[in-house]
Protein backbone atom coordinates (compact mmCIF):
# COMPACT_ATOMS: atom_id res chain seq x y z
CA UNK A 1 0.00 0.00 0.00
CA UNK A 2 1.17 3.51 -0.82
CA UNK A 3 2.21 5.26 2.41
CA UNK A 4 0.77 8.68 1.52
CA UNK A 5 -2.30 9.30 -0.64
CA UNK A 6 -3.63 12.70 -1.70
CA UNK A 7 -7.23 13.38 -0.73
CA UNK A 8 -8.97 15.97 -2.88
CA UNK A 9 -12.04 17.59 -1.28
CA UNK A 10 -14.85 18.39 -3.69
CA UNK A 11 -18.31 19.75 -3.02
CA UNK A 12 -20.13 17.01 -4.95
CA UNK A 13 -18.01 16.40 -8.07
CA UNK A 14 -15.65 13.67 -6.79
CA UNK A 15 -16.75 10.99 -9.27
CA UNK A 16 -16.92 13.44 -12.17
CA UNK A 17 -13.44 14.78 -11.38
CA UNK A 18 -11.92 11.30 -11.00
CA UNK A 19 -13.38 10.33 -14.38
CA UNK A 20 -12.04 13.58 -15.90
CA UNK A 21 -8.49 13.01 -14.62
CA UNK A 22 -8.40 9.32 -15.56
CA UNK A 23 -9.60 10.20 -19.08
CA UNK A 24 -6.57 12.46 -19.57
CA UNK A 25 -3.75 10.27 -18.28
CA UNK A 26 -3.22 7.02 -20.18
CA UNK A 27 -1.91 5.00 -17.24
CA UNK A 28 -4.84 5.55 -14.90
CA UNK A 29 -7.89 3.85 -13.46
CA UNK A 30 -10.87 4.27 -11.16
CA UNK A 31 -10.80 2.10 -8.04
CA UNK A 32 -13.23 1.68 -5.17
CA UNK A 33 -16.22 3.99 -4.82
CA UNK A 34 -17.77 4.34 -1.35
CA UNK A 35 -21.22 5.76 -0.68
CA UNK A 36 -22.83 7.61 2.17
CA UNK A 37 -25.22 5.67 4.37
CA UNK A 38 -28.03 6.89 6.60
CA UNK A 39 -25.70 7.18 9.59
CA UNK A 40 -24.29 10.66 10.06
CA UNK A 41 -26.82 12.45 7.83
CA UNK A 42 -27.19 15.20 10.44
CA UNK A 43 -23.45 15.91 10.06
CA UNK A 44 -22.73 15.33 6.36
CA UNK A 45 -26.19 16.09 4.93
CA UNK A 46 -25.75 13.62 2.08
CA UNK A 47 -28.51 11.31 0.92
CA UNK A 48 -27.85 7.61 1.50
CA UNK A 49 -26.36 6.04 -1.61
CA UNK A 50 -24.65 9.18 -2.93
CA UNK A 51 -20.92 9.00 -3.64
CA UNK A 52 -18.68 9.71 -0.64
CA UNK A 53 -15.23 8.82 -2.00
CA UNK A 54 -13.67 7.68 -5.24
CA UNK A 55 -10.25 6.04 -5.22
CA UNK A 56 -8.34 6.54 -8.45
CA UNK A 57 -4.82 6.17 -9.74
CA UNK A 58 -2.82 8.27 -12.20
CA UNK A 59 0.60 7.07 -13.40
CA UNK A 60 0.98 4.86 -10.33
CA UNK A 61 0.02 7.67 -7.91
CA UNK A 62 -3.06 6.97 -5.78
CA UNK A 63 -5.65 9.64 -5.00
CA UNK A 64 -8.94 9.81 -3.13
CA UNK A 65 -11.65 12.23 -4.23
CA UNK A 66 -14.09 13.10 -1.44
CA UNK A 67 -17.52 14.69 -1.73
CA UNK A 68 -17.26 16.73 1.46
CA UNK A 69 -19.45 19.73 0.68
CA UNK A 70 -18.75 23.38 -0.15
CA UNK A 71 -16.76 24.17 3.01
CA UNK A 72 -13.22 24.01 1.55
CA UNK A 73 -11.88 25.21 -1.81
CA UNK A 74 -8.69 24.42 -3.67
CA UNK A 75 -5.97 27.06 -3.94
CA UNK A 76 -2.51 27.42 -5.45
CA UNK A 77 -0.74 26.46 -2.22
CA UNK A 78 -0.95 22.86 -3.47
CA UNK A 79 -0.39 21.86 -7.09
CA UNK A 80 0.38 18.75 -9.09
CA UNK A 81 3.39 18.81 -11.41
CA UNK A 82 3.20 16.97 -14.72
CA UNK A 83 6.70 16.34 -16.10
CA UNK A 84 6.76 16.33 -19.91
CA UNK A 85 9.47 15.15 -22.28
CA UNK A 86 8.24 16.99 -25.40
CA UNK A 87 6.29 20.05 -26.48
CA UNK A 88 3.63 17.70 -27.79
CA UNK A 89 3.17 16.37 -24.24
CA UNK A 90 3.11 19.90 -22.79
CA UNK A 91 0.47 20.90 -25.34
CA UNK A 92 -1.64 17.80 -24.67
CA UNK A 93 -1.77 18.11 -20.88
CA UNK A 94 -2.18 21.89 -21.04
CA UNK A 95 -5.14 21.63 -23.40
CA UNK A 96 -6.84 18.78 -21.55
CA UNK A 97 -6.36 19.99 -17.98
CA UNK A 98 -7.16 23.64 -18.67
CA UNK A 99 -10.41 22.85 -20.51
CA UNK A 100 -13.13 24.74 -18.64
CA UNK A 101 -10.61 26.06 -16.11
CA UNK A 102 -9.75 29.54 -14.91
CA UNK A 103 -7.81 31.23 -17.74
CA UNK A 104 -6.73 34.05 -15.38
CA UNK A 105 -4.75 31.55 -13.29
CA UNK A 106 -2.45 30.52 -16.13
CA UNK A 107 1.15 31.67 -15.76
CA UNK A 108 4.61 30.11 -16.18
CA UNK A 109 3.25 26.63 -16.84
CA UNK A 110 0.64 26.79 -14.04
CA UNK A 111 -3.04 26.29 -14.74
CA UNK A 112 -6.19 25.82 -12.73
CA UNK A 113 -8.59 23.14 -13.95
CA UNK A 114 -12.39 23.34 -13.97
CA UNK A 115 -12.52 22.06 -10.38
CA UNK A 116 -10.05 24.64 -9.09
CA UNK A 117 -7.12 22.20 -8.78
CA UNK A 118 -3.75 23.75 -9.71
CA UNK A 119 -1.38 21.95 -12.07
CA UNK A 120 2.11 22.73 -13.33
CA UNK A 121 2.81 21.46 -16.84
CA UNK A 122 6.60 21.40 -16.89
CA UNK A 123 8.98 20.31 -19.65
CA UNK A 124 11.93 18.31 -18.33
CA UNK A 125 14.27 20.77 -20.06
CA UNK A 126 13.04 23.66 -17.90
CA UNK A 127 15.39 23.17 -14.94
CA UNK A 128 18.43 23.10 -17.25
CA UNK A 129 17.35 26.22 -19.10
CA UNK A 130 16.43 28.39 -16.09
CA UNK A 131 18.30 26.63 -13.30
CA UNK A 132 21.51 28.66 -13.03
CA UNK A 133 20.80 32.09 -11.50
CA UNK A 134 24.39 33.19 -12.21
CA UNK A 135 24.14 32.43 -15.92
CA UNK A 136 23.06 35.11 -18.40
CA UNK A 137 21.64 32.34 -20.57
CA UNK A 138 19.43 31.06 -17.74
CA UNK A 139 18.34 34.59 -16.89
CA UNK A 140 17.25 35.18 -20.50
CA UNK A 141 15.30 31.92 -20.44
CA UNK A 142 13.73 32.88 -17.08
CA UNK A 143 12.67 36.26 -18.46
CA UNK A 144 11.07 34.51 -21.44
CA UNK A 145 9.29 31.99 -19.20
CA UNK A 146 7.83 34.76 -17.04
CA UNK A 147 6.05 36.06 -20.15
CA UNK A 148 4.54 32.66 -20.96
CA UNK A 149 1.35 30.98 -19.85
CA UNK A 150 1.91 27.53 -21.39
CA UNK A 151 5.65 26.77 -21.54
CA UNK A 152 7.11 26.89 -25.04
CA UNK A 153 10.29 24.80 -25.04
CA UNK A 154 11.59 26.23 -28.33
CA UNK A 155 10.95 29.78 -27.09
CA UNK A 156 12.94 29.05 -23.95
CA UNK A 157 15.80 27.56 -25.97
CA UNK A 158 15.90 30.60 -28.25
CA UNK A 159 16.03 32.94 -25.28
CA UNK A 160 18.71 30.78 -23.62
CA UNK A 161 20.82 30.88 -26.80
CA UNK A 162 20.25 34.62 -27.25
CA UNK A 163 18.32 34.21 -30.52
Amino acid sequence: MQKITQCLWFDNQAEEAANFYTSIFKNSRIGKITRYGKEGYEIHGREAGTVMTVDFEIEGQKFTALNGGPVFKFNEAISFVVHCKTQKEVDYYWEKLSEGGDKRAQQCGWLKDKYGVSWQIVPEALSKLVGDPASEKSQRAMKAMLQMKKIDIEGLKKAYDGR
